[in-house]
């Protein structure tokens, strides 16, 4: 019994004292990988800072350039894991740990399948610079402003003030239109005028009073055209041009250009005429019937 007790203690000193040989021989590598571990986290923590400005430049959403700058700095923290395990011969350790890290990717990748296309979707949204906070959207049978985009989602809200969240990937795979691209948009205006009015007068009133309102800039031009004999009017459309980044206001703009068109008119007496209808009795009387629904009406081409 004291001799089996004596050759374990001797096998545990000599196994100790092979511990202590080998932590002898490696300590110049293992101080070498200290010192290269901590380097590259120092260098993952300066890096995540810089990455952050950089990004600033070009990508508005600070949820997205938070994830740019944390890729940024785990991607350095393990090529410094790496190195520190390569100078301390860890071979076996090293091909274990990418092996397992490949299936473990695998499983997250497959799991996260729907979490990682919606991340990557904001990632492409925000470096195409294709849709920023405060641009007005239409997409997926939804209009409105958006209001943030993050990893997973971009928040729009409509002109009634609700808010609709809609998966990045949603928007990525189906059109879009979004009037924050284009800085100069073109609104119309349909209306009619009588038929004794002088329509030279009318062209030059009307155009003139939508240039006051909205001045052209460049080589714009404020567009007016006849389109029409009515049933009581001679109908004309006008086409002019708004500042469109801020979209949201489309139905103020053509308020504002109708009543703008309303007070020219009423200051030269052009008439807008409503609607008449002329019904015949059996007794052979006719009378006219006047509806009063103005033809007035507007689109947007």
């Amino acid at each position: 019994m004291e001799e089996q007790l004596s050759n374990s203690l001797s096998k545990l000193t000599d196994k100790l004292s092979g511990w202590f040989d080998a932590l002898i021989l490696n300590l110049p590598n293992f101080l070498i990988a200290i010192i290269v571990f901590t380097l590259a986290y120092i260098l993952s923590r300066y890096l995540q800072g810089w990455t952050r400005k950089f990004t600033q430049r070009f990508i508005k959403q600070p949820s997205i350039r938070g994830l740019i700058a944390n890729v940024t700095a785990i991607v350095v923290v393990l090529i410094g894991l790496l190195l520190s395990l390569a100078i301390l011969n860890l071979d076996g350790t090293l091909k274990s740990l990418l092996a397992g890290a490949g299936v473990a990717g695998l499983a997250i990748s497959l799991a996260l399948q729907g979490t990682l296309s919606n991340t990557f979707s904001g990632l492409f949204i925000a470096i195409k610079d294709e849709i920023n906070v405060g641009d007005w959207i239409v997409t997926n049978g939804y209009s409105g402003k958006v209001v943030s985009i993050n990893l997973r989602n971009t928040r729009i809200k409509e002109a009634d003030n609700n808010i609709v969240v809609l998966p990045n990937t949603m928007i990525m795979d189906n059109p879009f239109k979004n009037y924050g691209l284009t800085q100069r948009i073109r609104s119309t205006v349909t209306c009619g005028v009588s038929y004794d009015s002088n329509l030279e007068a009318v062209k030059k009133i009307a155009i003139s009073a939508i240039e006051e309102l909205f001045p052209p800039k460049y080589n714009e031009a404020i567009e007016f055209y006849y389109t029409d004999f009515g049933g009581s009017s001679i109908d004309f459309m006008l086409r002019f041009w708004v500042d469109g980044r801020e979209k949201l206001n489309a139905l103020e703009v053509k308020s504002e250009a109708i009543m703008k068109l309303k007070e020219a008119f009423d200051a030269n007496d052009i008439d807008i005429p409503f609607p008449i209808r002329t019904l015949i009795h059996q007794n052979n009387a006719v009378e006219e019937l006047k509806i009063k629904t103005p033809e007035f009406s507007n689109n947007n081409n």
